[in-house]
């Protein structure tokens, strides 16, 4: 391996190499990401386990990132540590309980860390690969969420569907996914929302979609990773800890706002011509000044 290399961070590496690598691939370096580096002190039937990958693609990927083997990556990412004087027990115990004095100012300050951390975490390759996907006309977009970021699906699908047709928000009824099921191609593109704690209905969904229909399965999840996320097709893994009891959904509401606006700008001319013709009907349904108002105040 060349002094250049070795110079490098596996995390540089990783995202260097992002537009080369295999579906494979792109799941253990999403794992590696997202809980940087532990995932990679991990053992490898450990990390093959979490990612649904087998230990020979593992050890093909620690290939293309330029090092030796799985225990030379291991031994880079110590040496990274060092440099940084900083050991894993120092970095997983550093949080502090948020003060009440100043209590909304040191909150925001724990998001805006948690924002800073998502783009150390998401790469600008697999963003541009997620909103092409959504962008693309031809392909039907299926949409769901667990308990909590469900509600996260339903903002982006209210938004996808002013932006482009073929849009589909899953009822949370298990009883009716079979229908949406049915319908999906293997063009189309599934996305999951799934953050601690999991619901384990969404793993059994993502197989039997993976199984049935052959679609392709995007699953946004955090650092401990779903378990649907073992039968995605793309991963991505936000942060989502801001050190207090309740778990933040700041980024991935950040990735989504994001998404929107890229899908849109895809095609602008398309999509201004469905915002108007979808206010045009929306405006002339009857009863709709009395629900918002006199015209001129919407």
């Amino acid at each position: 391996m060349s002094d250049g290399k070795s110079s490098t961070t596996i995390r540089t590496r990783i995202r260097d190499a992002a537009a080369q690598l295999t579906a494979s691939e792109r799941k253990i370096a999403n794992a590696i990401l997202a809980d940087y580096p532990f995932t990679g002190l991990e053992s490898i039937q450990e990390l093959a386990a979490k990612t649904g990958v087998s230990a020979p693609s593992i050890t093909r990927f620690v290939s293309k990132i330029g090092c030796g083997g799985f225990q030379d990556l291991q031994r880079q990412l110590i040496t990274e540590l060092k440099e940084g004087q900083r050991s894993p027990l120092d970095l997983k115990s550093s949080q502090k309980p948020v003060g009440h004095s100043e209590f909304l100012s040191e909150y925001v300050a724990r998001v805006s860390a948690v924002m800073q951390e998502m783009t150390a975490t998401v790469s600008q390759a697999q963003f541009d690969i997620l909103a092409d996907l959504l962008a693309d006309p031809s392909r039907n977009i299926f949409l769901l969420g667990g308990r909590v970021s469900d509600n996260v699906a339903s903002f982006l699908s209210i938004h996808l569907r002013q932006i482009r047709s073929g849009i589909y928000h899953m009822a949370d009824n298990p009883e009716m996914w079979p229908e949406h099921v049915l319908r999906m191609r293997k063009k189309d593109v599934v996305l999951l929302f799934d953050f601690r704690r999991y619901q384990l209905s969404l793993s059994r969904l993502a197989e039997t979609i993976a199984e049935k229909r052959g679609a392709t399965i995007v699953v946004v999840t955090d650092k401990w990773m779903s378990p649907a996320a073992r039968s995605a097709d793309h991963i991505v893994a936000l942060p989502i800890d801001a050190g207090t009891a309740w778990d933040t959904v700041a980024a991935a509401m950040a990735l989504v706002e994001a998404l929107i606006v890229r899908v849109s700008e895809a095609d602008w001319e398309a999509t201004q011509k469905r915002i108007k013709d979808w206010d045009g009907i929306r405006f002339s349904m009857p009863g709709y000044d009395q629900i918002n108002g006199d015209a001129d105040e919407t």
